[in-house]
C-alpha cells in the first residue's frame, strides 16, 4: 500500500514554490479563458480562442490546429475510474486492480490506486502516452470516486485517498515540467496542492441532476463548501490557479451569463457547458 511519506509530501505546511512551478504557472492576471471539449471534432477556430483547453487525448486527430497563441492543452486522464473502452482496461482487470462500476456511468470501473499494477500503468503508460501526443500536461478526473470508495467501505478500502495523493506526488516527481490540473479531489487536495498547477471546482453553482434529468442550481452553502476548499488550497500554493465548471442548458444565455459573473466575482476562472462536454460552448455576449 502506498503512503504519503513514500513520496516525501509535506503535510499541513505551506511549501515553497520552486522554479519549475513558476514556469508552469498560467498568468495570474489578465483576461484569459478556459474550456473542456471531449468531442472527437473540436472546431479549431473556437478552440484557438482559449488559453487553457482540456481535451480527450485518444481521438484520432492532430491537436496542433487546436492550439492558440500561448495556450496550454491538457489531456484527460481518469485516475479514479477506467472506462471499458480504454486500451489498458483488460490488463488492469486481469491484474485485479479494478473495483465495481460507477452507478452513474456503468461502463466505468473504479480503479484501486493502492494496487501496484494501477500505479505502474498510470506512471509508465497512461500519462506518457498523453504527453507523447503533444499535450502540455494532464487533467486528472474522478479522484472523488477514490474518496467515495474509502467512505463507503473504510475497512476494505482503507488508504485509497492516501494512495491517490501519493500517486500525484509521484507524477510530479517523474514529470516536473508537466502541467497538472485536478478536478475536485478535496479529500487529498490539502496534501497535493503544492504538486498541481490548477484545481477545478466542478458543479460549483449548478449541476445536472441524474435523478430528475435536468439542470439545477445548487445552494449557497454547497457553493461555499467548494469555494472554501479551493481558497484553502491556494493559501498553501499561491501559484495555484482556481477554475470552476458549471452546467446549464445552452439555450438559456442569461442564466449562463449569471453563472460566469458569479464565479468571476469570487475570483475564479469559470466555464459553463453541458453535461456531455462534447463541444465548445462560447460564453454569451451582450
Amino acid at each position: 500500500m502506498l503512503t504519503l511519506g513514500a513520496v516525501g509530501l509535506t503535510l499541513g505546511l505551506k511549501a515553497p514554490i520552486d522554479a519549475a512551478a513558476k514556469k508552469r504557472a498560467l498568468p495570474a492576471a489578465g483576461d484569459w479563458n478556459w474550456a473542456v471539449d471531449y468531442g472527437p471534432a473540436s472546431d479549431p477556430a473556437n478552440a484557438r480562442r482559449y488559453r487553457l483547453l482540456v481535451l480527450e487525448p485518444h481521438h484520432a486527430r492532430p491537436i496542433a490546429p487546436l492550439r492558440g497563441p500561448g495556450s496550454r492543452l491538457l489531456g484527460y486522464v481518469s485516475l479514479g475510474e477506467v472506462e471499458r473502452n480504454r486500451s489498458y482496461f483488460a490488463a488492469l482487470d486481469a491484474a485485479g486492480a479494478l473495483g465495481p462500476p460507477n452507478p452513474n456511468w456503468p461502463d466505468a470501473r473504479m480503479l484501486d490506486l493502492r494496487h501496484e499494477a494501477a500505479r505502474r500503468a498510470v506512471i509508465d503508460r497512461i500519462v506518457p502516452e498523453v504527453l507523447a501526443l503533444g499535450y502540455d500536461g494532464i487533467f486528472i478526473d474522478t479522484m472523488d470516486s477514490v474518496e467515495a470508495m474509502e467512505q463507503q467501505n473504510p475497512i476494505a478500502n482503507k488508504g485509497m485517498v492516501a494512495a491517490g495523493a501519493a500517486l500525484i506526488g509521484q507524477l510530479r516527481a517523474r514529470f516536473p515540467n508537466m502541467r497538472m490540473m485536478l478536478n475536485r479531489g478535496y479529500a487529498m487536495l490539502p496534501d497535493v496542492a503544492t504538486s498541481i498547477d490548477i484545481v477545478l471546482g466542478e458543479a460549483m453553482a449548478s449541476r445536472w441532476n441524474f435523478t430528475t434529468k435536468r439542470y439545477e442550481l445548487l445552494s449557497d452553502s454547497d457553493w461555499q463548501w467548494q469555494a472554501d476548499r479551493l481558497r484553502a488550497a491556494k493559501a498553501r500554493n499561491p501559484a495555484l490557479t482556481l477554475t470552476t465548471l458549471d452546467y446549464w442548458d445552452p439555450s438559456a444565455p442569461r442564466q449562463i451569463a449569471g453563472l460566469y459573473a458569479r464565479e468571476r466575482a469570487a475570483g475564479f476562472r469559470p466555464y459553463v457547458a453541458t453535461l456531455a462536454l462534447d463541444r465548445l460552448i462560447p460564453e454569451p455576449t451582450g
